[in-house]
């Protein structure tokens, strides 16, 4: 017998995060697109890994500058000078803003500072913020990953998919 909590194993043996995602999404009938900042495309790279992935993939936006995130996610310019790009506030109105402009069942909305540069006291390298919009749910969560900029990338773009997962299963 095989103990799995949900919460840390999602596959079997060779089985990658993005495979499993693409198989619970198309079993769903779902949709989805990406809002990216500090991961640059990553979370859309690995999501159109996957054979068949126009069933369910429909749009991504790297948006790294603040002008780009107002134009085409209708983040809100004041939101931005009040809360920072880098807040869990943006993070949610670039997973709405891409949702609703792509028309897809879910958002995400990643937005971080991957470094070496960009950090501050309040906001230190390895900071991510991952929001997850649906027509009925909204999730939002904090990350702080350690390592150099390609690692962070990974760990991000791993945490924005296991939120994905962990909502497409009911967690």
């Amino acid at each position: 017998m095989r103990i799995r909590p949900k919460d840390y194993n999602y596959g079997v043996n060779k089985e990658n995060l993005e495979e499993i995602v693409a198989s619970l999404l198309i079993k769903k009938g779902l949709t989805i697109s990406v809002a990216e900042s500090c991961t640059g495309g990553l979370v859309s790279h690995r999501l159109t890994n996957i054979s068949g992935s126009s069933n369910y993939y429909k749009c991504g936006i790297i948006s790294y500058s603040n002008q780009a995130k107002s134009i085409f996610l209708k983040v809100d310019n004041e939101l931005i000078k009040e809360k920072g790009a880098v807040s869990p506030e943006v993070a949610r109105e670039m997973a709405v803003g891409i949702r609703t402009s792509a028309h897809t069942d879910i958002g995400l909305g990643i937005t971080g500072i991957a470094g070496p540069t960009g950090a501050t006291p309040r906001k230190p390298v390895g900071l991510v913020y991952i929001a997850l919009s649906s027509r009925t749910k909204q999730i939002s969560q904090k990350f702080i990953f350690s390592g150099n900029r390609e690692e962070i990338k990974w760990k991000a773009s791993q945490a924005a998919l296991d939120i994905l997962r962990k909502y497409l299963i009911g967690a």
